[in-house]
């Protein structure tokens, strides 16, 4: 099947990202916290493709679900971190207000931090690391058949189509209107599709990157529509916690909050610009994902 990337050189493109940042997990780097919560989304999506036996790829993907989960708890919060810094460094908001805030996100995020080392997680990600790199020595030890080969492929083809579906219903569902849970799922959707779609360009040795490019770029802005949103749910815990209650205080929060909605109106603006051109891509990648399907069955059947 000569243009396809094998089984495993597909995983031991993966495997490195996770396992290099393990150490700087285990000190609470930001970085590396970030990285191997990628690498662990990105082993997640190769695993169902490899042909694995199911027991072994139903057992490891739970584990990578659980680390991905783990470690986005704390993610969210050191992204709420740096999204007050670079608030605070534009000079444009209530710094009283921010300052509050960002000690109610700090000492959260050190509960966290603390809560993922009782839980044992940086053994739990070398178990992960170790078994993956069983099933990596394991593929090596053999080259895929056409049939192999064809099998992933397909599988890869089909997913596309299915979450390229899927995001044109999230889209859909999420209305015109700014709905912070449903944009939210429309995000998920999203990067589930990127995921797949960068996937596939791999495995197939594929060249055009605009799908992935406008996959990223929706994805980026949704993003940053949710973390203003994360941001604004923080800032009125805050503000319901105040002890002693200051009056003079809660407005500069208020006032934080109304800035914070306010950007994330002009992000839906954005969005709404946008979302033709992504439902459109929506149509493309189920087209075009299935018609590769039945030209691979006609070439290889």
């Amino acid at each position: 099947m000569s243009g396809f990337t094998s089984r495993n050189e597909l995983l031991a493109s993966r495997l490195p990202r996770f396992t290099r940042a393990l150490h700087g997990v285990e000190k609470g780097s930001v970085n590396a916290i970030h990285r191997t919560r990628v690498a662990s989304r990105r082993l997640r999506e190769v695993l169902p493709v490899l042909q694995l036996d199911s027991d072994v790829s139903s057992k490891l993907s739970k584990k990578l679900r659980k680390v991905t989960r783990r470690l986005g708890s704390v993610r969210e919060l050191d992204v709420l971190l740096i999204l007050i810094d670079q608030l605070r460094e534009s000079g444009r908001h209530p710094s009283r207000a921010l300052t509050l805030v960002k000690v109610n996100v700090a000492q959260a995020r050190q509960r966290m931090s603390a809560e993922l080392t009782a839980k044992g997680m940086s053994e739990h990600l070398r178990r992960a690391a170790r078994k993956l790199g069983r099933v990596l020595d394991a593929l090596q030890s053999s080259e895929d058949t056409a049939a192999q080969a064809r099998a992933m492929r397909w599988a890869v083809d089909a997913r596309i189509a299915r979450r390229a579906a899927a995001l044109r219903t999230a889209i859909g569902e999420a209305g015109q209107v700014y709905l912070a849970e449903r944009l939210h799922a429309v995000r998920i959707t999203m990067k589930k599709l990127r995921y797949g779609v960068e996937l596939a360009a791999e495995a197939g040795g594929r060249q055009d990157q605009s799908d992935l490019r406008a996959l990223k770029r929706g994805q980026e802005l949704l993003g940053r529509m949710h973390d203003l949103q994360v941001l604004i749910d923080r800032v009125r815990l805050v503000q319901g916690d105040l002890t002693p209650p200051n009056l003079v205080v809660w407005r500069e929060l208020d006032t934080l909050v109304t800035v914070l909605e306010e950007g994330c109106r002009r992000l839906h603006g954005r969005y709404m610009r946008e979302r033709p051109a992504l439902v459109a891509l929506c149509d493309r990648l189920r087209t075009k994902t299935q018609s590769a399907g039945a030209l691979l069955d006609r070439r290889t059947g």
